[in-house]
């Protein structure tokens, strides 16, 4: 019998799965969706595919089933994600809380982690409330907490880009670039 770890990781890098992991809004699925059409792969925003399996949005799965189901339902469609090879993945932002989606994810992808200063996301929090039910109730003190509290778990990533400073094209042509220089040198 074949282990699948063993097998998935000796996918070549540049066929490898690429996952964007970072807070809430911090640009994921934008980002991700530039990503994938510039290196021609399918996009996944995990997120969507939970909300298309419960016909609801994220807010109202956690109301209705809760959220512990959900990170589970997370976790079961992000281990699937990363077997794929050639895809864009985006995470929702809690999801690389999760130590056993860090690993599938670090195992078998490409991780970018996209980082936000606090001044520069927090401009972003009125679009976001209202989409977002970890936000929804708290403080903008309790929120702070929760964003310093969470860049921790986003530490254990392949690639790191600060993205305060760039908009949306500008930081996907850097991961595209940057990847396509790893590939020619692994090649």
């Amino acid at each position: 019998m074949v282990n699948k770890d063993i097998s998935l990781r000796e996918i070549p890098l540049r066929e490898k799965s690429i996952v964007f992991v970072g807070f809430m809004g911090v640009g994921k699925t934008t980002i991700g969706r530039l990503v994938a059409k510039k290196l021609h792969r399918s996009f996944i925003d995990v997120d969507q595919e939970i909300e298309n399996k419960y016909q609801m949005p994220t807010s109202e799965i956690f109301k209705t089933i809760g959220e512990k189901a959900f990170r589970k339902e997370e976790k079961n469609t992000i281990t699937t994600c990363c077997q794929q090879r050639l895809k864009i993945i985006s995470l929702g932002g809690g999801a690389f809380l999760q130590e056993e989606i860090r690993n599938v994810c670090l195992t078998n992808c490409i991780v970018f982690y996209l980082d936000i200063s606090w001044d520069s996301w927090k401009e972003r929090l009125s679009m976001l409330v209202d989409s977002r039910p970890v936000l929804q109730g708290r403080t903008i003190e309790e929120i702070e907490t929760l964003f310093h509290e969470r860049k921790d778990s986003y530490s254990d990533h392949n690639s790191k880009l600060m993205t305060d400073q760039l908009d949306e094209e500008e930081v996907a042509d850097y991961i595209t670039e940057s990847l396509k220089m790893a590939w020619n040198l692994y090649d």
